[in-house]
Parts: structure tokens; sequence; C-alpha cells
């Protein structure tokens, strides 16, 4: 994969369709350049009922207002050098039950208790497009997370402090706080943290037709 990121990043260019850190995060680590722009959607507008088909709805939407944002209406391509987007969703998911980023402090406690000696599943959904020519190409990764008892006092802190609950499934999963919570990983951190490397690799190339 290295080699195909150096030998091809220099002939196209690569749009990150997020605001998130993590995702800027890992992109850079792939050894990517690329620029950040937000959608600037109301993700709560958009419903389904299947976490699969949520997230793709999300990577859809944010693919779409981005798009307009680079070409407007007509679409049309504004450079003649490839520009790849990515855009990306996650939610989590508990007993069942679809969990987004909280509203509030009660919900993400309600969040938390719930993953307390059970298991989540991050449902990610990457979307690459191809701003010259429409065409996009998108997959799902879903990492399955385990858990140990959950203390408590440890939900109570989290809660308080609010900076590890502003996220999908509403706890920073990666935080080495919650570390020795957690039994087993069933999958990659970089998945957890809403951007799997993989898959995204593999978009990025055959969106450009290199593989």
């Amino acid at each position: 994969m290295a080699a195909s990121v150096s030998e091809n990043s220099s002939c196209f260019q690569v749009v990150l369709g997020s605001s998130s850190p993590a995702r800027r995060e890992i992109l850079a680590d792939m050894g990517y350049e690329f620029t950040v722009v937000s959608a600037d959607i109301d993700e709560r507008a958009i419903r389904k009922e299947k976490p699969e088909e949520l997230v793709k709805a999300l990577a859809e939407a944010k693919a779409d207002a981005i798009r307009l944002k680079f070409h407007g209406e007509e679409g049309a391509p504004a450079t003649e050098q490839p520009t790849i987007l990515i855009t990306s969703d996650q939610v989590m998911v508990s007993k069942g039950v679809i969990r987004e980023r909280p509203k509030s402090r009660e919900e993400a406690r309600e969040f938390i208790k719930g993953y307390s000696s059970d298991r989540a599943f991050a449902v990610n959904y990457v979307l690459v497009t191809n701003l010259n020519t429409g065409a996009s190409i998108g997959g799902w990764d879903i990492p399955e997370i385990c858990f140990h008892h959950i203390p408590h006092e440890f939900i109570e802190d989290v809660v308080k402090e609010g900076d590890m609950t502003c996220v999908a499934g509403g706890l920073k999963l990666t935080h080495p706080s919650v570390s020795p919570f957690i039994k087993q990983l069933v999958g990659t951190v970089d998945s957890v943290r809403g951007l799997p490397r993989e898959l995204t690799e593999k978009l990025i190339q055959e969106s450009l037709g290199t593989k």
C-alpha cells in the first residue's frame, strides 16, 4: 500500500469531507496530503432503521453537499487533475440499537452503561467519489468491541468531563482510560476511530482505476 500512495498521491488531489481530528490523523498517517471540507448537513434529518443503511446515507449526503460546494449545480470538473473526495460516517450499535453522538449527559450515561459486560459494533461506511467523473464507490467496515464491567464511578467521571462523550456511541474507545474495560477488539483501531485504513486505501485505488 505504501508504494501506491507515494507513486500516485502527486497525480491526484484528495479532499477529506470530515472535520473529525481522528480521521484527519489517520489519512495523514496513510501518507496523503489533503484538503478538509465540511459538508455542513443536518445529520439528524437523515433517518434509516438499519445502521448500515444510515451510515451509507449520511456518507452519500455529505458527498453530495461537498460536490455542490466544489462544482455548483452542474457538477462540472474544476480541474483535469483527478480529485478524490472521501466521506464517511460511523454509528455504534449496542443491544441492537443505533447509538449516534449523544444529545445530553443523560444519554451518554445510558450509552456507556449499555456497554458494560456486553459488546458493541462500530458500523463504518466509507465513500470515495471522483469529483471529475461523479463516480463513487463505497464499503462497510464493522469492528466488534467486547467490554468488561464498567464501574459506575468511571461512567460518572467520563460524563461529567464531557470531552470523551462527544463521539458516535458516547465514548472515545481509544482513550487510554477506557482500554482496561475493553476485553477484546475484533477489527482494527483505525476503524473504531472512524476511518478504516485498509478499506479507504482500497476504495481510493479502485476509484482511480489502479486496482
